[in-house]
């Protein structure tokens, strides 16, 4: 039971309709009648609780948005020493200054319980808001009460219940205004200054349309910064609610504002230049001046929009710069990059630098680590490594130092290599350099080999476009859609290599008739809308091949094909496509009974029981009916991983590094594989729709299969 005194009852007389457990006490302060026992402990304010919080009080009192319960540790006589527990009840107190200056308090009194047990009370619901409430508390039996925890070397607890909401903050920014003006910004932060309506905000709480809520502290005038960097074009939205010291959040605040592309680079030379050019001419910035170890007219990556590049033999001859810096700043963000193709790994090569007086103030390019190869960016006295480079082979190689963090990253091929490591930048103002790096002793660390497409960027590269300047479009190199098979010939549709049909291989149509009792006849449902005509495999020796390899098995390439399962228990694993050695496939796809799944293999040699690199799918047999399976291989060189998709999607087991690849000398085979015994695990079902890419597909494109590509290929 609750009892309430002072001068506001009036006001607040519904405030004392409490539900309580105990007595009311005769009047605050009263010591019940000694029992020739001892009085409890005096109770600690470090062992009090307001709502889970510590108590405290003055200007250190919180501020909560919902009525606390009171907590509280009590000791009988024996100060809750083991084999001394005794019989107490707790007394609270609270009070505050009501209307009109005169002080108000409740009480309440638990039920007896054992000084081990806490002791706490809930608080009216209607004790005032905006007013500072204190409260003790004491421990009573039957021989007495103890002090109460104010008294002496103690003090009252103290908090202030504020249920009222702040108003909406103000929201505006100079960078991305709120007006339907559209501003370059992928890849450039931006600041949105945000204002309290009200004078007890501390914190705001936001989001971005797509991001994760945050939350930024309030200077001390209630104002904020938000940060933010657009990572894609479009109409974004920034919401914000002002929250207060009780933790109480008001309306929100939305700001919308328009994102164009990023900003162009600061400088670009493509370096696709006419052979014999003694210099390269700049799509932005400074035409770069060309030694006499240049030669241009050099081969380009395959696969991009690039025409040529630029050869450098590594003498002191070979190099470009445009005689002045470029990165204007290199203090502040900034990002360089190209297409790099070493003819020589061995040593320090430099791609990219600029001059720092003797010295310089970043290099990207390569550097040995451990004794082997990395690619390697660096600023200032640190470094970032990552990724093998190989001899002759095209590599997209980027780094990007971010001001507001402080860290360097290195990319290559698309994605982060190595760990970001926070730098300290040296000034740099000094000339742009590709090829060779800056040292005491004048330049040094020549790049040999090809470059092309030089960028430098003042400002975040974000993961798309770093994804897309490294992307190296896939070549079709085969699509068989297995409609016919003229003379057991299935025909490659751009004329290239044919599918040859062995024994037990047969095409059928949609269209064709058969016994519907047949459970082989499977033409309830076509398995791919490719053409009306299907392979037949009926598991004894039924395949079909090309007589020579189909893609190079050593590089980056992409193979994809519909399968689906006669049988509802296979009885020996299945293989649907293969392509391999004497010995071992290079990649091979198969069906294990086993374990109901789909694995691709790869195997790490062309030798008998050469080591494997499995992944694996967990699918039921299909039991010769719906549309089956598309499964798809891709081995990323660049990364050195490989990936296995089925029906366009991989899950967690989906990747996996893989340094072991070779090149393959057997044709691409459909419906069966090498084992220790030779040709074996043949399948028994029916194949579609086959394709072959020279190059890794990208994720999206291989959802996309069997349809056209985006670019008809």
């Amino acid at each position: 039971m609750v009892r309430r005194t002072g001068v506001g009852r009036a006001r607040r007389a519904a405030a004392v309709a409490v539900i309580a457990a105990g007595a009311v006490l005769a009047s605050p302060g009263t010591v019940l009648a000694a029992s020739g026992a001892l009085p409890p402990k005096q109770p600690l304010t470090a062992e009090l609780e307001t709502g889970g919080e510590p108590c405290v009080s003055g200007d250190e009192r919180p501020y909560v948005r919902s009525v606390p319960r009171l907590t509280a540790r009590l000791y009988g006589p024996g100060g809750g020493q083991p084999g001394q527990v005794s019989a107490l009840r707790g007394e609270f107190e609270a009070w505050w200054q009501g209307e009109g200056g005169a002080e108000e308090r409740v009480t309440m009194t638990t039920t007896t319980k054992s000084d081990i047990a806490p002791f706490s009370w809930q608080l009216p619901g209607e004790i005032p808001d905006e007013t500072v409430i204190s409260w003790r508390v004491r421990a009573v039996n039957d021989a007495g009460a103890s002090a109460w925890s104010s008294e002496g070397a103690g003090a009252p607890c103290q908090f202030v219940y504020d249920r009222t909401l702040p108003d909406a903050p103000v929201v505006a920014s100079g960078d991305y205004p709120d007006d339907n003006t559209w501003t370059p910004g992928v890849g450039v932060r931006g600041t949105f200054h945000v204002t309290a309506q009200a004078d007890d905000v501390t914190a705001y709480a936001y989001s971005f349309i797509g991001g994760p809520p945050k939350t930024v502290e309030a200077e001390p005038d209630g104002s904020a910064e938000i940060r933010f960097l657009p990572e894609s074009a479009g109409v974004q939205t920034l919401s914000v609610q002002a929250q207060d010291r009780a933790g109480n959040r008001g309306p929100r605040t939305s700001y919308t504002f328009r994102i164009g592309e990023g900003p162009a680079p600061v400088a670009r030379w493509k370096l696709a230049d006419a052979a014999g050019s003694r210099s390269a001419a700049a799509e932005t910035g400074t035409a770069a001046r060309a030694g006499a170890g240049v030669t241009f007219g050099a081969p380009a990556p395959s696969g991009t929009p690039l025409t040529a590049t630029a050869s450098l033999d590594g003498s002191g001859n070979g190099f470009l710069t445009p005689g002045a810096p470029v990165v204007t700043d290199t203090a502040e963000t900034f990002a360089v990059g190209g297409w790099v193709r070493p003819g020589r790994v061995g040593g320090t090569r430099t791609v990219l630098s600029q001059d720092a007086g003797t010295a310089r103030a970043f290099t990207l390019g390569l550097t040995q680590v451990a004794g082997a190869p990395q690619w390697s960016f660096s600023v200032g006295g640190a470094r970032v490594t990552g990724g093998l480079p190989e001899t002759g082979a095209w590599a997209y190689v980027l780094g990007q130092y971010d001001a507001e963090t402080g860290t360097a990253r290195l990319y290559v091929n698309g994605r982060a290599a190595g760990e970001e490591v926070a730098v300290t930048p040296v000034a740099g103002e000094g000339a742009f350099q590709i090829g060779r790096a800056r040292g005491a002793q004048g330049y040094r660390d020549r790049w040999q080999g090809e470059i092309g497409d030089v960028r430098a960027y003042d400002r975040i590269v974000v993961a798309s476009e770093v994804k897309d300047l490294a992307t190296r479009a896939a070549r079709r190199l085969g699509h068989w859609a297995l409609d016919t098979a003229p003379d057991g010939l299935a025909p490659e549709a751009g004329g290239g290599a044919p599918l040859k049909l062995g024994p037990g291989a047969s095409l059928y149509r949609l269209d064709d008739p058969c016994d519907p009792l047949d459970l082989e006849c499977g033409q309830d449902f076509p398995l791919e809308i490719d053409g009306d005509g299907h392979l037949r495999l009926e598991g004894v020796s039924g395949h079909a091949a090309t007589e020579a390899p189909v893609v190079d098995t050593s590089g980056s390439f992409t193979v994809s094909v519909r399968v689906r399962l006669t049988d509802d228990e296979p009885a020996a694993p299945m293989t649907a496509i293969s392509q391999g050695g004497e010995h071992s496939d290079a990649f091979k796809v198969r069906f294990d009974p086993e374990n109901s799944s789909w694995d691709l293999v790869m195997a790490h040699a062309d030798a008998p029981g050469a080591p494997e690199t499995v992944l694996s799918r967990i699918e039921s047999p299909d039991g010769n009916s719906g549309p089956g399976h598309r499964v798809t291989v891709v081995h990323d060189a660049s990364v050195k991983q490989v990936f296995f998709y089925v029906d366009g999607e991989f899950d967690e087991g989906g990747t996996a590094d893989f340094a072991a690849a070779w090149k393959s000398t057997g044709g691409l085979q459909l419906g069966r594989g090498r084992t220790a015994d030779g040709w074996g695990e043949y399948l028994h079902g029916a194949v579609d729709s086959v394709f072959a890419y020279e190059g890794a597909l990208s994720e999206e494109d291989i959802r996309l299969l069997p349809w056209p590509l985006a670019d008809g290929r």
